[in-house]
């Protein structure tokens, strides 16, 4: 048995490769496929992660070592040096890792030494490990170091694999912070280079796809930790910032199990994808909690247990990151500054700018001070944040914040008080969150902290989620963001007590993930915060009303047909007067802000907006005198007609015309509108039919089609307008009774290839061609569906309600969102010989709700009998197949 035999046997370790260098190519690579191999199986075992992290990079060790003997690079003795660096040179090679390498020579090599570093990489390439090198002397690591802080980080990390230890040693002197990047430098490159790397991820790690690597609380902020000690205090690891006395065992211990975690997700992530992925996508996270043994427990699911872990370690990293940057600040930038000491009160001070207890057992003597930080931070803008040293004691007596505490009248008033400040509750708040004192104080919060739901229409989780919303609040306070919402910021002007707002803000989904209605038991807990704090019963009744009805106004809005004058006076005899109107508005569009960045639209406005007009006027008038149909109908004909007669339209002409239309088409649209519709229509000769105006109108790109009353017109209009990647957001359909339909549809052009005025003349071009012919346009829809709607099965409902006051059958479709929902169901309806005279499209992430007002031929409400033979065709439309 030759010794690759004997290295291949049973008993072998699979991670020690066999030192023979003339070992085949084909047995070398079957050897490092091997030990990857053994290295995914001992993961599934449950060895700790940085065991095999560091066995990773032990194995590689050696067979970059057998590769540079095999290629006679150490043959005339140790002329070059194989150098590790990055990740590896650290240490920390996940399966997918790159392998980042300098090969670091005495001088340019040419010839015979340059074809066998060229044969020495193509070989580690051939054997399956994917390398990145550089070939370089020391003075070209200089000039690359000196110029790019990046490349003076790698190799600040370059560790010996082989060859020259003196030629590694002159390296790092010539790159070390006596040369280049002083340790001030360094450390100011690395802080702007995480804010950057930060604001990609809108500041925080609880996206609903983060990134392990990248995201604020990942590994890379613990390695930044890492390259700063390393640059300013030579230390080697993290455990040698204990001896320096700037980590305590607890915060050492704290850093190390977040960063075995962050790694053992890393190493899962790359045993699943089989490729360096850092990103945890939908596509991996149900997979992922169970490779991590995250299994379903009663109301929650494996992936979203695994995801709040997730979600807690990275912000315990995040507020280990600040903490020691700012330590790291402090003794770098200002050690040889004299300190200069302002006098707060007795228990703080500010130096240099930043806030600092004045004595080391101010939270013991005085425990409401964990709060009063956050509101002297407010009250003196001047101050910059708080000294490294005092987080610290923050961090270490957060234990004190008890029952006993929340009943202080002292602790109380201040909470309350940092809500009623005129600038900085959003930032407070956050840096609260941070330092674990809002959790804290507020047990509730802490509950929901890290907590997210898996979906696509949630981003965030829901404690970021509530303190985006109090973010939102907060921006129609701030004169500087007065023209984004100027609407918002008047009635915000105007409110009594805004802290309520506030309040409501933090509380709106405290109750996510508990048993029961979310609004209802967030109610009652809001209930009991506000007894405690010592609020009238009126104020309470307020808070508690906002939160049980947070998504009243939304659902409203968005689902109901808000054009009808019954719909309206429901709305407003919930909401009762107009300052609980103003509450709930306000509340309203900072929550779907502050849900998913991109589900707020000019068109969300525009509704929200409308049903607030609306419920003014009604509120106005009296909720025991609401509006009558025929009453709204004849004020905006009124209004049309003026329009129309400034716009130099015959009056006779327009009268005629609109005669020819029933109430709903003065309902559903406003007075702008049907003055537009006439002055086309009027001027239109018979070859301009079908008739398609577009234009840029409030909520997106309103589009009118006027065209004689045909089958399948409502689906071949939305099949085209989806094929050009326009999404329906609104539909308005009126037949009237000289044979000609007017159909209206408001489109979002998000995901449109043209713009302006071209993708106007490409909507209007197409419609006309296609709606000549119907019945004729092709129904089958070629866009892609997004990559995360796959994950998800949303089984189809389809609800009937007979609305025999309004003349109609309200249809309610529940489904998976995806290209061409709506003319699938445009067409299953128009196959059914069924109207659709007006359609609300919402969409939840993952979720599509359309409701649909329909008739039969007849414009009469659907009867009975047909019910089933509809309900069949629209679920066979939309089942998957």
């Amino acid at each position: 048995m030759d010794a690759r035999e004997e290295c291949r046997g049973d008993t072998a370790d699979p991670l020690v490769v066999a030192n023979d260098v003339d070992a085949s190519l084909a047995w070398v690579r079957e050897n490092v496929a091997a030990a990857q191999s053994h290295l995914e199986w001992r993961f599934r075992q449950g060895v700790p992660v940085d065991v095999l992290v560091e066995q990773r990079s032990r194995f590689v060790d050696s067979v970059l070592r057998l590769a540079w003997r095999r290629f006679g690079l150490d043959e005339h003795g140790p002329r070059h040096a194989l150098v590790a660096v990055g990740g590896y040179g650290r240490g920390e090679l996940l399966p997918s890792s790159d392998i980042d390498l300098l090969i670091l020579a005495r001088q340019t090599m040419r010839g015979r030494e340059s074809e066998r570093i060229r044969d020495f990489l193509a070989f580690l390439w051939d054997i399956g490990l994917a390398v990145g090198n550089s070939v370089r002397t020391v003075r070209e690591c200089m000039n690359e170091a000196r110029r790019d802080v990046t490349v003076a980080t790698n190799l600040m990390e370059g560790r010996l694999v082989c060859g020259s230890a003196d030629l590694l040693a002159r390296m790092h002197d010539r790159t070390g912070p006596d040369r280049i990047w002083s340790s001030r430098r360094f450390f100011e490159a690395k802080m702007a280079e995480q804010r950057g790397r930060h604001r990609k991820f809108d500041d925080t790690g609880h996206n609903l796809e983060p990134n392990v690597k990248e995201g604020p609380g990942g590994l890379r902020d613990i390695q930044t930790i890492g390259w700063v000690a390393r640059r300013h205090f030579g230390a080697q690891t993290l455990a040698e910032l204990v001896d320096h006395g700037i980590l305590t065992t607890e915060e050492l211990a704290a850093l190390e199990s977040g960063r075995r975690f962050l790694w053992r997700v890393r190493f899962a992530l790359h045993v699943l994808t089989r490729r360096a992925e850092n990103r945890l996508l939908f596509d991996y996270q149900r997979q992922l909690a169970e490779m991590l043994d995250f299994e379903d427990d009663g109301d929650r699911l494996g992936v979203e247990r695994l995801m709040k872990r997730y979600y807690r370690e990275v912000m315990e990293v995040s507020r280990l990151n600040e903490m020691l940057l700012g330590h790291f600040e402090e003794v770098i930038l200002y050690r040889h500054r004299q300190d200069r000491v302002k006098p707060i009160n007795r228990r703080f001070q500010a130096v240099n700018g930043y806030l600092e207890v004045t004595r080391k057992d101010v939270f013991r003597r005085f425990p409401f001070a964990l709060l009063e930080v956050f509101l002297l931070l407010q009250q003196h803008p001047d101050i910059e944040g708080v000294r490294a040293s005092t987080i610290r004691l923050i961090r270490a007596n957060r234990y004190r914040i008890d029952n006993r505490f929340r009943a202080d009248i002292r602790a109380r008033s201040l909470f309350l008080e940092i809500l009623r400040q005129p600038r900085g509750i959003n930032h407070e708040l956050r840096r609260m969150h941070r330092y674990g004192i809002l959790g804290a104080y507020l047990p509730v919060f802490d509950q929901v902290a890290g907590q997210m739901q898996y979906d696509l229409f949630h981003v965030y989780t829901v404690d970021e989620h509530s303190l985006f919303v109090v973010r939102n609040l907060r921006m129609f306070a701030d004169p500087a963001r007065h023209h984004e919402f100027p609407h918002c910021a008047n009635i915000f002007a105007r409110l009594p007590k805004p802290e309520l707002l506030y309040i409501a803000g933090l509380f709106h989904d405290i109750a996510k993930g508990r048993r029961g209605d979310h609004s209802e038991l967030g109610s009652d807990l809001v209930r009991e915060f506000c007894t405690l704090h010592g609020f009238g019963q009126y104020d309470t009744g307020l808070v508690a009303w906002l939160i049980r009805h947070h998504l009243l106004m939304s659902i409203t809005a968005q689902r109901r047909d808000i054009s009808d004058p019954a719909v309206v006076s429901e709305f407003a005899q919930t909401v009762g007067d107009h300052v609980h109107l103003d509450y709930l508005y306000l509340l309203t569009i900072a929550d779907i802000r502050g849900t998913n960045p991109g589900l707020w639209n000019d068109w969300k406005d525009a509704l929200l907006h409308d049903l607030y007009r609306s419920t003014v006027r009604a509120l106005i008038r009296g909720l025991e005198n609401p509006i009558e149909r025929a009453e709204l109908v004849r004020e905006t004909r009124d209004e049309a007609g003026r329009l129309a007669a400034a716009a130099g339209i015959d009056h006779r002409a327009t009268q005629a015309l609109w005669d020819n239309f029933g109430d709903d088409y003065f309902l559903r649209h406003s007075a702008d509108e049907i003055q537009w519709h006439a002055s086309n229509i009027l001027n239109a000769d018979a070859d301009d039919i079908p008739l398609v105006l577009v234009r840029v109108g409030r909520g997106g790109i309103e589009v009118f089609v006027y065209a004689p009353d045909r089958e399948f017109l409502f689906a071949a209009s939305a099949s085209i307008l989806d094929r050009l990647g326009l999404t329906v957001l609104d539909s308005r359909i009126i037949t009237g009774n000289h044979g000609m339909t007017l159909d209206s549809y408001v489109v979002d052009d998000i995901a449109a290839s043209s713009a302006g005025d071209s993708l106007h003349e490409e909507i209007r071009t197409a419609l006309q061609s296609g709606l000549r012919k119907p019945a004729d346009v092709p129904r089958r829809v070629r866009r892609l569906a997004k990559r995360q709607l796959k994950h998800f099965t949303i089984p189809v409902e389809v609800n009937f309600t007979c609305d025999a006051s309004n003349q109609h059958t309200v249809m309610e479709v529940i489904a998976a969102d995806r290209p061409g929902l709506l003319a699938h169901i445009g067409w299953a309806l128009a196959d059914a010989r069924v109207r659709i005279r007006h359609a609300k499209i919402a969409t939840f992430g993952e979720r599509a709700e359309d409701v649909f007002y329909v008739t039969d031929e007849h414009n009469r409400p659907l009867a009975e009998s047909r019910l089933a033979k509809v309900y069949d065709g629209v679920r066979a439309a939309l089942e998957p197949r």
